[in-house]
């Protein structure tokens, strides 16, 4: 079983969206389609994916505005943790402080919930609940049957290289973010690969010894 990611930046403030394919099946994922929609399903069809969610690590705008389109040309499933879901319905409310232009949102899909597993062809990613960022900030963690392979982390606005995420936004709780990254994303296997939701990878060890917030 063969598991390709591919990571970019899309939409206004360059969130890193993620194809997360198996290309056995050609099932995918996409996490936090930003923006950018075109460019999205270029890349899909480059690998011949057929998406079967699009998954979001929270409901700021920069990580939505491409939700709608990408629901609208692939039919694939809106997934979303249900304590962002304000967030989500408000996408104009944000958009409108930072200027940006915006469609109405579609209804969520599918809320996701801690510890559930959503399957993608001969793949899954297991979802944690990590709020702070937002109430409703969660990471998704893929595991590869390839052993030489580490487990990868989308871990969103919640964990950066040498950083966390932003608490002064709408839901934001400082304590519950250190605790978040703590308890739930230093417990993983030090290896894992960290996608952040802007900006370069990491890791969870070098994050656990380095992160300035921890050490």
């Amino acid at each position: 079983m063969s598991l390709l990611v591919e990571v970019f930046p899309a939409g206004p403030l360059q969130c890193n969206c993620s194809i997360v394919g198996c290309t056995e099946t050609k099932e995918a994922i996409v996490v936090d389609p930003g923006g950018d929609v075109d460019k999205i399903i270029a890349r899909l069809d480059k690998h011949g994916f057929k998406v079967k969610y699009l998954v979001h690590t929270h409901a700021h705008f920069d990580h939505i505005l491409g939700t709608r389109g990408m629901h609208e040309k692939t039919g694939a499933e809106i997934c979303l943790h249900k304590e962002d879901q304000e967030l989500y319905a408000n996408l104009g409310m944000q958009c409108e402080r930072f200027g940006f232009e915006f469609d109405e949102p579609l209804p969520v899909g599918k809320y996701i919930e801690d510890e559930q597993r959503l399957d993608f062809g001969q793949h899954s990613t297991s979802v944690l609940h990590t709020p702070g960022h937002t109430p409703g900030s969660v990471c998704f963690n893929v595991s590869s049957d390839a052993k030489r392979d580490a487990p990868i982390l989308f871990s969103g606005d919640t964990l950066f290289q040498r950083s966390i995420g932003r608490t002064d936004l709408w839901g934001g709780d400082f304590d519950a973010i250190i605790a978040s990254i703590k308890n739930r994303l230093f417990t993983l296997e030090g290896e894992t690969r960290v996608i952040p939701g802007h900006g370069p990878a990491t890791d969870i060890w070098s994050e656990k010894n380095k992160n300035p917030f921890f050490n």
